[in-house]
C-alpha cells in the first residue's frame, strides 16, 4: 500500500510558507505581444522544446507558449526565461477578470476556477501530480498549471520525487499558486469511474474532499477554498452523484470544525453540475 507523504515532509522543500516574489513585474497589456515573443525566443533555445516558427498575432503566440510549457518536463528554467514568463503571466492575470469568493452571494459559482480570488483552489490531478502534458486539453489540471506557470510543475515534481510513488487516490498535496489569484493550490486524485459507480468510488471521492479540507486546515493562512468538480471530467464520475457526495462531505466537515474556514465554494462549469449543486445547497 502506498503511503502519501505528509505535509511536514515537503513543506520546506517547496517553500510553502514564503510569499511568491516574481522576478519581473507584470507586463502592461500593450506589451504582452512583445514579451510573449521574447519568452518564445528563449524557449526555442531550450533543449526540451527546440526551435519553431514565431507566430505573428498575440493569440497565436500565447497559444504556442502555453503548448510549449504544457509539454515541457519539470527541469530547471533559466532565470532570464523565468523573469520573462513572470512578466507574461503576471500581465495576463491583471488583464483577466478576477472574482473574490468573499463577495459571492452563495456557495456555488459557475466559471473558470483560475479567475477566483480564494486563499486556495482545488485541482483535480492525476496520480503523477505533474499536470496534463496534452497541449490544449480542456481539463482543469491543464488550466491551473497554465495560469500558475512552470514553477507549479517544479514544486509538484519535488514532492513526488520525495514521495517516490504515485499519489494515492483520495489524498491531497498542497503547493503555492504562483501566478494564480489564489496563493495556494490543493492537488487531489479522485477515483476513475468506468461504468457503474461502486461504493469504493463514493468513498474515494469523499476522501478527496475531506483530504483537501484536512490539509488546508494545516495552513493557517487559508480561510477560503474553492473546489472544482473532482473526478467529474475525464475521470467519469457522474456529475449529480459527485455533487451529492461533495456537498455532503464538505457540510459534515465544516460542522465538525466550526469557524476554521470563512468560505468554501463549489465551482461549476456546466448546466448539469451547476443545477445539481444549487438543488443540494
Amino acid at each position: 500500500m502506498i503511503t502519501a507523504l505528509p505535509l511536514r515532509d515537503y513543506r520546506s522543500a517547496i517553500a510553502l510558507d514564503e510569499p511568491f516574489r516574481p522576478l519581473s513585474p507584470p507586463a502592461p497589456a500593450r506589451r504582452l505581444g512583445v514579451v510573449t515573443a521574447e519568452a518564445l525566443r528563449l524557449l526555442g533555445e531550450d533543449p526540451w522544446v527546440g526551435r519553431f516558427a514565431l507566430p505573428r498575432g498575440l493569440a497565436e503566440r500565447r497559444r504556442l507558449l502555453r503548448h510549449l510549457l504544457t509539454v515541457r518536463e519539470p527541469a530547471a528554467l533559466d532565470p532570464e526565461l523565468l523573469g520573462v514568463l513572470d512578466a507574461v503571466l503576471g500581465g495576463e492575470r491583471q488583464v483577466g477578470p478576477l472574482v473574490d469568493v468573499r463577495t459571492l452571494p452563495g456557495p456555488v459559482w459557475r466559471g473558470d476556477i483560475t479567475h477566483l480570488m480564494a486563499d486556495a483552489i482545488v485541482n483535480a490531478a492525476n496520480d503523477a501530480l505533474l499536470g496534463c502534458f496534452q497541449p490544449g486539453h480542456p481539463c482543469v489540471d491543464n488550466a491551473i498549471h497554465a495560469a500558475a506557470g512552470p514553477r507549479l510543475r517544479a514544486d509538484c515534481h519535488r514532492i513526488m520525487t520525495a514521495q517516490a510513488a504515485p499519489e494515492p487516490t483520495g489524498t491531497a498535496k498542497i503547493t503555492r499558486g504562483y501566478h494564480l489569484p489564489a496563493p495556494f493550490v490543493l492537488h487531489t486524485v479522485g477515483p476513475i469511474v468506468r461504468g457503474k459507480v461502486l461504493p469504493a468510488h463514493e468513498t474515494a471521492l469523499s476522501d478527496s474532499y475531506r483530504s483537501c479540507l484536512d490539509l488546508a486546515a494545516e495552513v493557517e493562512k487559508i480561510r477560503t477554498i474553492a473546489f472544482c468538480g473532482i473526478s467529474t471530467g475525464i475521470f467519469g464520475f457522474p456529475k449529480r452523484a459527485a455533487a451529492r457526495i461533495a456537498a455532503g462531505t464538505v457540510v459534515d466537515w465544516l460542522a465538525a470544525h466550526p469557524g476554521r474556514f470563512d468560505r468554501v465554494v463549489f465551482t461549476t462549469f456546466s448546466d448539469e453540475d451547476d443545477d445539481a449543486y444549487r438543488e443540494l445547497l
